[in-house]
C-alpha cells in the first residue's frame, strides 16, 4: 500500500511547467500568478503581447520563472508554435490551464459568420488542438501531467441573455473535459474543469455594461473576485486530487445557476 503523507495534500509545484491560456488579463493572470507563487515555471500567453510582458516582470520580481508568449488560439500555427517555445523555454508542458475565452453578447440569429468562427475557434476548438498537442509531448516524454479546462456555469444555464453560442461553447468544454479524461487516464494525465459564475474580469465588466448590476439579483448581492478559486485550481493540481479526472467543480457563489 502507498505511504501516502497524512494529510494527502501539498500545493507546492516545485519542478512543474505550466502553460496559462488568456493569461493578459482577469481570471487566466491571476491563475499565472498563483501557479508562479507555488513554485511552478508558467508560460504566460495571450494575444497581448505588452501584457504579458508586464505579467512576466511581476512574476520574476516575486522570485518566480515566467515567459510570456504570443498566442491566438484562432491560429493553428499559433498554438503549435506556442507549445513548442514553451517547451524549449521552459521544458516539457505539465500542467495546461484552457482559460482563454471570448464572449459572443448578440442574438444567435444576428450574428455574423466571422463572429461565430472567432466564438468556436477561441472557445471550444483552441482549447481542443491545444490539449491535443501537450498531451501528444506528455505521452512522448513518458510524464504525467494536469489540465484544468475553465468552462462557465452558462454551459449549464442559459438565461436569454444573447450568449447563445458561448452558453454552447462553455457546455461543449465540459464534456471535452469528460471525453479527453477517459482517453489520456491511461498516461496518468488528469483532465478537469472548472465552471465560474460572476467573477470580475473584462469579460465581466463587458457583461455589466450591457446589462447593468446583475449582482443586486445574487443571494449575495456581489461579483466574485477570481482569488476565491484558488484553491480550487491548486486542487486539481495537486496529489490529494490524483484520482480525480473527468469532472468539474462550479463555483457560483449561490448565484442561482442551476
Amino acid at each position: 500500500m502507498t505511504d501516502y503523507p497524512l494529510p494527502n495534500v501539498s500545493y507546492d509545484l516545485s519542478g512543474r511547467v505550466a502553460l496559462v491560456t488568456g493569461a493578459s488579463s482577469g481570471l487566466g493572470r491571476r491563475f499565472a500568478e498563483v501557479i508562479a507563487a507555488s513554485g511552478a515555471k508558467v508560460a504566460v500567453t495571450a494575444r497581448r503581447q505588452d501584457r504579458l510582458e508586464a505579467l512576466a516582470e511581476q512574476i520574476r520580481g516575486a522570485g518566480g520563472v515566467a515567459e510570456p508568449i504570443a498566442l491566438d488560439m484562432q491560429d493553428n500555427e499559433s498554438i503549435m508554435n506556442c507549445v513548442a517555445k514553451a517547451e524549449a523555454a521552459l521544458g516539457t508542458i505539465d500542467i495546461l490551464i484552457n482559460n482563454a475565452g471570448i464572449p459572443d453578447a448578440q442574438r444567435a440569429h444576428k450574428m455574423s459568420l466571422e463572429l461565430i468562427d472567432a466564438v468556436f475557434d477561441t472557445n471550444l476548438r483552441g482549447p481542443y488542438i491545444l490539449s491535443c498537442e501537450v498531451a501528444r509531448r506528455l505521452i512522448a516524454a513518458k510524464m504525467p501531467g494536469r489540465m484544468v479546462n475553465i468552462s462557465s456555469v452558462g454551459g449549464f444555464n442559459y438565461n436569454n441573455n444573447g450568449a447563445a453560442l458561448y452558453s454552447i461553447t462553455k457546455s461543449a468544454i465540459v464534456r471535452m473535459t469528460e471525453c479527453l479524461a477517459v482517453e489520456w487516464a491511461r498516461f496518468n494525465i488528469n483532465v478537469n474543469a472548472i465552471a465560474p459564475g460572476a467573477f470580475s474580469s473584462e469579460m465581466m465588466d463587458g457583461m455589466l455594461e450591457r446589462m447593468g448590476d446583475i449582482s443586486q439579483f445574487f443571494p449575495r448581492k456581489r461579483i466574485c473576485d477570481p482569488a476565491q478559486m484558488d484553491s480550487t485550481l491548486l486542487y486539481f493540481l495537486s496529489p490529494a486530487s490524483e484520482a480525480v479526472t473527468g469532472t468539474y467543480i462550479k463555483i457560483d457563489d449561490g448565484q442561482g445557476s442551476r
